[in-house]
């Protein structure tokens, strides 16, 4: 029969078999990842030669200073209202249609892209011509369009106007 066993003793690696086991994985991890460490070597190369680490360090070590500096410029007027600003960007973003805004953008596009057109051929246009022109359908869909715009935004003022009386 089997002797019982009465003592178990746990084999602790020392420091040494620690460290090597440590490394031993760490250049297993190297190899999997060869190509993306080779990109990491040549990224942080790139950054060094602009000068990027440095610059990072001394904001660091200058912490307290650049964080007052901006501080104060945040706490500027100009700058609430840029933040104030891009909040009702957003807002009147979201409010449209996506096939609108793709509307507009793409009119507002076609209509600088005609006037810088006509801006760089310098001809000037007689009163006839244009009154011709006002016929086509183009110039009578952005009439239309331009006052009802002009109609909106006449209600609007309207509106703001009421609210603070």
């Amino acid at each position: 029969m089997a002797k019982a066993i009465r003592q178990i003793s746990r084999q602790v690696p020392n420091e040494t078999e620690e460290r090597a086991q440590a490394v031993e994985e760490i250049l297993q991890a190297l190899a999997d990842n060869k190509e993306a460490v080779l990109s990491m070597i040549e990224l942080a190369k790139e950054l060094h030669e602009v000068k990027v680490f440095e610059t990072a360090d001394s904001l660091l070590k200058q912490r307290n200073e650049v964080g007052v500096i901006a501080m104060q410029q945040v706490n500027q007027p100009a700058v609430h209202n840029i933040i104030k600003s891009g909040f009702g960007l957003f807002k009147f973003l979201g409010g449209m249609q996506p096939s609108q805004l793709e509307t507009l953008l793409t009119g507002v596009s076609l209509g600088l892209k005609r006037m810088s057109q006509t801006g760089e051929k310098g001809k000037k246009q007689s009163i006839w011509k244009m009154r011709i022109r006002l016929r086509s359908p183009e110039i009578r869909a952005a009439m239309t369009t331009m006052v009802d715009f002009m109609e909106g935004m006449g209600e609007a003022f309207l509106r703001s106007r009421e609210k603070r009386d």
